[in-house]
């Protein structure tokens, strides 16, 4: 998610190794259970699909997949991964969310990825997420709450979208919440910083 150009980019390639083999985030399922409720599978776009935990969840169930990481050695992960399901539809997209289009899905997943975006293109961002998800379809993913330490710190001297709890409901004026769990914890990240985690788990379907 950062410009493989700077040590970052590096710095992602360590944090990928450390989390290799890790199941779907618990947000992606649950949004998953929904569809197969309802018999409905489509088109997803996965916006920061790292090394494709989630990725590869959807594409064993049948969905096509627009993968989107501005990291190449993300991107390339996912390409060559071993479980990548033989007849699967993934388009991958070396982009930023910002810059890229990925149309009309019915699922927009985002693990731990939107909180990424510059705060100042947040906004237009929302409205590009929210255009592109079909009536019945959803959100599934996360957003940093204001507790959280990269919303003082930011991230790699990056400043780091948050939200209130209120103004992370407000996203969902239009969304049934299906689900909306809160999260403060402390930990180790992968990348060994401890970290106060503040975080809004979110899955939507759109009215």
């Amino acid at each position: 998610m950062s410009d493989s150009s700077t040590p970052r980019a590096s710095g992602w390639a360590k944090y990928y190794t450390a989390t290799e083999g890790r199941p779907p985030r618990p947000t992606l399922l649950a949004a998953l259970d929904h569809f197969a409720a309802e018999s409905i599978c489509g088109t997803a776009a996965d916006l920061g699909c790292g090394d494709g935990r989630d990725a590869i969840e959807l594409l064993r169930r049948g969905w096509r997949v627009i993968a989107i990481d501005s990291e190449p050695v993300a991107l390339e992960r996912l390409r060559t991964r071993p479980d990548l399901p033989p007849a699967a539809q993934l388009d991958l997209r070396g982009e930023t969310f910002e810059a890229v289009d990925w149309g009309q899905v019915e699922l927009v997943n985002s693990s731990f990825a939107l909180p990424f975006c510059p705060p100042e293109a947040f906004p237009t961002l929302w409205r590009k997420i929210d255009a592109s998800i079909v009536r019945g379809g959803r959100f599934a993913g996360q957003l940093c709450g204001p507790r959280d330490s990269w919303a003082e710190r930011g991230m790699d001297n990056r400043p780091i979208t948050f939200h209130e709890e209120a103004a992370a409901r407000a996203l969902f004026a239009n969304y049934a919440i299906e689900l909306f769990e809160i999260e403060e914890t402390d930990s180790v990240t992968p990348r060994g910083e401890t970290k106060h985690w503040h975080l809004f788990h979110v899955v939507a379907k759109k009215r």
